[in-house]
């Protein structure tokens, strides 16, 4: 499992990562490998205004569908549109072209209430084992 460290993450299994007051978010390598294939992203629509924990994003895999919530508050600029016919994308590069969307965050002290890599993956380990 790829973990980057310049990236915030919650326990849904999304990633954040910031410059400035602009963000991308996408979802972690954990979240990818355990959706399988992706055959499908469906994306917010650049101008949408949304909350902190509020789904953006429907990814479907060919085990399952899954919602997509936003880490920290923000409104869309940019959507990554390769997504749309490259869905796939996302179980190659999770962090990095497989990104799904851009934005100005609200309230970056939102940051605060989100893992950082380490606890992320500490945050894994303890979700495995407690599945095994």
């Amino acid at each position: 499992m790829k973990i980057d460290k310049d990236c915030r993450y919650v326990k849904t299994h999304e990633w954040v990562r910031v410059d400035g007051d602009e963000a991308t978010v996408g979802i972690t390598d954990h979240a990818q490998e355990q959706l399988s294939d992706i055959v499908y992203v469906e994306l917010p629509e650049v101008g949408d205004v949304l909350e902190k924990g509020e789904v953006f994003a429907t990814v479907e895999s060919v085990k399952a569908a899954a919602d997509v919530y936003m880490p920290i508050g923000g409104e869309i600029t940019e959507i990554n549109e390769e997504l749309e016919d490259a869905p796939q994308l996302v179980n190659e590069d999770a962090f990095g072209v497989a990104w799904f969307a851009r934005f100005t965050a609200s309230d970056l002290s939102e940051l605060a209430g989100l893992m950082d890599a380490e606890a992320y993956e500490r945050f894994v380990a303890e979700e495995e084992a407690k599945g095994d």
